[in-house]
């Protein structure tokens, strides 16, 4: 027995058969102070003419606080008719209730107004910085041919080259590391910064006298021009470009006015295209 089926059996006792009669016993063996439960099977007795009502009612009798209502409950067939009546009114209502189907419910999607002055205000700042910009690029001559003076060492090709060098990343030895690929890595290092540093070798005459040439430091600054500049600049690597403009004026302190304003000419091209 479930709840449902107790729910039933208290709105109409009446249906209390066998079974459930067998399983209202295992209920009051358990809970002997239910009296709801009590008062169904003294129900059914009643209804059944048994002879063991009489017994029941004196133990149900004992076991209940109002004993009006348990004598009203055993005789009256109009309390039972208002259980059932009021069970039934119940019924009828869920039955005869009307269910909505569910409606897709549409939100409308209504643009914050956006206020004149705001609107103005973000077009102007736009259209400077874009006007700023473009002034720069033109100060900088961004997108225009690279000029290249008989003065060059370097070819347009190898200037792309130099842009693209990337400083060596030299690991820290350990002990694991096999002597042989140490010795040879040291030489293939030795061969790269030979090329590095020579780009172009010109043959030596068998009588000419040989110069004694200083070590060359690993600063790059030597080979710093206004044409690197330039290249760094039309690639986009604005940190680059200004850092190159940075060593022209420790190179070239004259013309350091003109590279200070190379210098924020690139700053505003970094800013509006980062």
């Amino acid at each position: 027995m479930n709840l449902t089926d107790y729910t039933y059996l208290l709105n109409k006792p009446e249906a209390i058969n066998d079974r459930y009669a067998e399983t209202l016993d295992n209920v009051l063996s358990a809970f002997p102070y239910f009296q709801s439960a009590r008062v169904l099977k003294l129900k059914h007795l009643y209804n059944q003419d048994s002879f063991n009502y009489n017994y029941a009612l004196k133990v149900s009798a004992a076991y209940t606080t109002d004993r009006s209502i348990l004598f009203d409950f055993i005789t009256s067939d109009s309390f039972v008719s208002v259980q059932k009546g009021l069970y039934e009114k119940k019924l009828e209502e869920l039955l005869n209730m009307n269910v909505v189907g569910m409606e897709e419910v549409v939100v409308e999607y209504k643009p914050l107004p956006v206020d004149p002055l705001e609107q103005s205000i973000l077009t102007s700042i736009k259209e400077a910085a874009t006007s700023e910009e473009q002034k720069a690029e033109e100060k900088l001559g961004v997108g225009k041919p690279l000029e290249f003076s008989k003065d060059e060492k370097h070819s347009f090709q190898e200037w792309l080259q130099l842009s693209r060098f990337k400083p060596i990343i030299r690991e820290e030895k350990t002990a694991n590391i096999n002597p042989v690929e140490a010795e040879k890595k040291k030489k293939l290092e030795l061969i790269d910064k030979f090329i590095e540093n020579n780009p172009k070798i010109t043959p030596i005459a068998k009588d000419a006298v040989v110069p004694t040439i200083e070590p060359i430091a690993e600063d790059s600054s030597y080979l710093m021009t206004e044409t690197l500049a330039r290249v760094y600049l039309e690639q986009k690597k604005y940190s680059k470009a200004i850092q190159a403009y940075e060593i022209l004026i420790l190179k070239y302190p004259e013309k350091s006015s003109f590279f200070a304003d190379r210098i924020s000419d690139i700053k505003i091209l970094q800013q509006n295209n980062n």
